[in-house]
């Protein structure tokens, strides 16, 4: 009963102070901010999310806007400069008075910007899969944690479905994404009873072009006589030469099969892919998914950018449920002050494009579904395995003995992002 009355008690409190709602508010505006990169080696990924957002303000300006204002879209450009992601922000935040940004790619950017949110209490929609291992209530994170894209990707590739793979190599970019997540897949392998000279793993610098050394390990490493597959998290255009130097190495999905975490659609889209059917990649969506909310998806998508060829993909949808969770929040709330749309956040609910409801649980993290698509000709995905039910998303791994007992849950009356025990406030 306490509880009860202290949460509202602080969402009361909350409402009424609302210090952000009246400068987001101002002009007859309310501003958002966009923070994705569109030169550099992340534009390849990074400037189709940009267009996702510019779509949503204007199908929800046409509607009458939010809260009986128009929404602007402060679009910037961090270049994929990490430090330059940390200005930008702060410049969103403290001068353009933004109500929410919608933006970052690889972690090493969300890392860059954090401190820059936590420190002007701003609200942050990470869009893209990560490593986990990370809960900030200024961030709302819709893209997959490793329980729901890594290690179910790892779990079929090791099954007879997925070719019963014995071997793996967990090849990624040199940064925090890849290095967390096969920390974690590297625990995961070996609980399953995996050697460990059965497990390779490499990475290599960001926009890396010259792929014959680390192919030809690849291909040597699976001489060995035991099935082996490849678990990629190679990020950016990096991903283009890769998959170019494995066909003119010969390896076909049937001999040593990749899954990818960061490769989708618009990736696929700058590649020659009839030498790449069979391999696979793991998301929580994909564009050949076959449902009406996913149909209405893509026609909206195409209307707007006018270009019938564009493709859809995992964070373009994963943007589209943080927008609307925050429309429907903002709504709810009745402003766009910051504290009051964290707690309105809560329990969000949106019919997403991959047919699943996508709900927003209180450790700021989606229940969303797992889905293995395979690499078809024309660059789609065939969707070759899927969970039957939405999958809630895990902060800390099981597998890492670091994370046991910990906690992320931002509930009030008591707020723990990482912690192995409820906090309680005053």
């Amino acid at each position: 009963m306490l509880k009860g009355i202290w949460h509202a008690v602080i969402t009361a409190a909350v409402i009424a102070g609302a210090p952000m709602a009246a400068t987001a508010q101002s002009g007859g505006t309310i501003k958002i901010g966009v923070l994705h990169s569109l030169s550099g080696t992340m534009a390849i990924s990074e400037t189709t999310l940009k267009d996702t957002i510019l779509m949503m303000v204007d199908d929800l300006n046409k509607k009458g806007g939010l809260l009986g204002k128009k929404v602007e879209a402060v679009v910037v450009d961090p270049a994929s400069n990490w430090p330059l992601f940390a200005e930008k922000a702060r410049d969103l935040l403290s001068k353009e008075k933004v109500a929410a940004v919608f933006g970052c790619w690889t972690s090493v950017s969300r890392k860059s910007v954090l401190p820059v949110f936590e420190e002007l209490n701003g609200l942050l929609f990470y869009p893209v899969q990560y490593e986990g291992e990370e809960s900030s209530k200024n961030v709302f994170y819709t893209g997959a944690a490793p329980n729901q894209q890594a290690i179910p990707a790892v779990e079929y590739l090791m099954d007879n479905e997925g070719g019963a793979a014995k071997r793996c190599v967990l090849e990624g970019t040199d940064y925090v994404y890849p290095r967390t997540p096969n920390k974690i897949l590297e625990a995961f392998l070996k609980s399953k009873g995996v050697a460990p000279e059965d497990i390779k793993i490499n990475y290599t610098p960001f926009g890396h072009s010259d792929w014959q050394t680390e192919v030809a390990a690849i291909k040597s490493f699976a001489s060995a006589g035991k099935k082996t597959a490849v678990v990629s998290t190679i990020n950016g255009d990096a991903n283009v030469p890769f998959y170019k130097e494995l066909a003119n190495a010969g390896i076909k999905a049937s001999d040593i099969p990749v899954v990818a975490f960061s490769v989708g659609e618009e990736e696929l889209a700058g590649i020659d892919t009839k030498n790449l059917v069979g391999h696979l990649a793991a998301w929580n969506y994909f564009q050949s998914v076959k449902n009406p909310t996913n149909e209405a998806f893509i026609k909206q998508w195409h209307d707007f950018i006018k270009n019938p060829k564009r493709v859809t993909n995992d964070p373009m949808e994963a943007h589209y449920i943080g927008f609307k969770m925050w429309e429907q929040a903002v709504r709810q709330a009745g402003t766009t002050d910051v504290d009051a749309v964290r707690q309105a956040m809560y329990g969000q609910k949106v019919k997403a494009p991959s047919g699943f409801v996508a709900v927003m649980n209180t450790n700021h993290h989606l229940s969303k579904p797992v889905m293995i698509g395979e690499i078809q000709a024309n660059g789609q995905f065939d969707i070759v395995w899927q969970t039957k039910e939405a999958i809630k998303a895990d902060a800390w791994s099981p597998y890492l003995p670091e994370d046991k007992g910990k906690i992320a849950d931002w509930t009030y009356p008591w707020v723990c992002g990482n912690c192995t025990a409820p906090k309680y406030t005053d």
